[in-house]
């Protein structure tokens, strides 16, 4: 429970980084994201998803 914890904190690490690095970037980012549709949405966030995973497995292993 405690990697998951840390893994969260992580998230916020990195989200924080990155609105206080580059807050216009982050803006343009979303007003794409908003433009998008939702499956394009969708297939975006599962690739994501897959390469998190697949990069977790190797680290962990």
């Amino acid at each position: 429970m405690q990697d998951f914890f840390s893994a969260l904190c992580l998230v916020a690490v990195l989200e924080g980084l990155f609105l206080f690095a580059a807050p216009f970037a982050w803006k343009r980012l979303v007003e794409r994201l908003l433009g998008m549709h939702s499956f394009q949405l969708r297939v975006f966030g599962a690739v994501t998803l897959a390469i998190g995973l697949l990069c977790l497995w190797a680290v962990r292993h």
